[in-house]
């Protein structure tokens, strides 16, 4: 068996259920384009989770989701605030702007987390026609730092946003992660805390491919599904994306990969501890660990595990687990980190 990483949760497998789902719907022909009953039974489950009134449509990656999310939220002239660590703002290519032609305005944050202050930074020039208008905030739950807003933080942004004429959009891509950390439900730090646009997040947590945007604002509803087939994210075949959806959302299986996940992630985080030299950088709150050890034990690490150097000047390191990760790879790892040091 191939040895496991510490890069990625996306280079995880494929979770057997949902493998089985997708052979399940490779069964004849099937109406394309989402006009299946395995996208209606994938739609129904959503609603489960995220209530009645919400709109779903799926697409292939993360950054489509975004962008499609967004797209609907935000015109060329507009703007979306978030942190200067964001994944729409660091790691996705431009895309938001180049899609969308709106600005990112950018916060500095220390946690990855965007605050009300951070936002109000950015209100100063509304009216101004010489500057871009903000007209969205984007937080990620889980942020990129690992870190997890709690519900009272989501709802204090929300409403500062309402209140200023924004609208909030939410990278969920870890989203499971959060919850399985708060315990609380999907819909309990998304629509109830008043967000109003969801990228929610599948293949981090043990799909094939594939995430969903979540619109919980019926304002916003009605173009998505234009702004998703412009964007190049229409699956013709679609009962391959929705079936895994279908099942991630049964019996918990999001639930449980993602509390599985984040165990071994505290199983990780406990043993760099005991290590003289290691200090943990951020709270381990998710499936994430943000650590600094010396340089040479992270050149010694890096010739048998995959892992990511996050600040070269900082000597931090970021290793996250995933579904499939085991106690086993745990221990393998911490073992190499003991060997490093002696």
């Amino acid at each position: 068996m191939t040895k496991k990483m510490f890069a990625s949760d996306n280079n995880s497998g494929i979770h057997p259920a949902i493998m089985e789902a997708i052979v399940q719907a490779n069964d004849g022909h099937v109406p394309a384009y989402g006009s299946d009953l395995h996208t209606a039974a994938a739609i129904k489950k959503f609603k489960e989770h995220f209530g009645g009134e919400s709109e779903v449509e799926f697409v292939f990656n993360g950054t489509g989701a975004n962008v499609t999310g967004l797209k609907a939220m935000v015109r060329s002239h507009q703007a979306i605030i978030c942190t200067d660590g964001a994944h729409i703002n660091s790691d996705e290519g431009g895309a938001a702007e180049g899609v969308i032609g709106g600005k990112l305005l950018t916060v500095p944050s220390a946690d990855g987390k965007l605050t009300v202050s951070g936002i109000e930074q950015h209100l100063h020039n509304i009216g101004n026609q010489q500057r871009s208008q903000p007209k969205a905030v984007s937080i990620s739950q889980c942020t990129e730092l690992g870190t997890v807003y709690t519900i009272e933080e989501i709802k204090e942004i929300t409403s500062y946003a309402h209140a200023n004429g924004l609208y909030v959009h939410m990278d969920g891509a870890r989203l499971s992660n959060a919850a399985a950390h708060l315990g609380c439900s999907l819909a309990e730090m998304t629509v109830d805390a008043g967000i109003d646009m969801l990228a929610f997040g599948g293949t981090k947590n043990g799909l094939m491919m594939g995430e969903a945007v979540v619109c919980f604002n019926k304002e916003l509803a009605s173009e998505l599904k234009y702004i998703r087939k412009q964007g190049m994210q229409l699956g013709s075949k679609m009962r391959f994306l929705a079936a895994q959806f279908e099942r991630l959302l049964t019996d918990d299986l999001w639930l449980d990969n993602a509390r599985h996940a984040n165990g071994m992630a505290g199983l990780l985080a406990e043993g760099l501890m005991e290590f003289e030299g290691i200090s943990l950088t951020q709270p381990v709150e998710s499936n994430a660990v943000f650590a600094s050890l010396p340089k040479e034990q992270i050149e010694r690490l890096q010739e048998k595990h995959s892992f990511a150097v996050w600040n070269e000047e900082e000597n931090e390191i970021r290793l996250v687990t995933s579904f499939d990760t085991s106690k086993e790879d745990v221990e393998s790892l911490l073992g190499d980190v003991r060997k490093s040091f002696s």
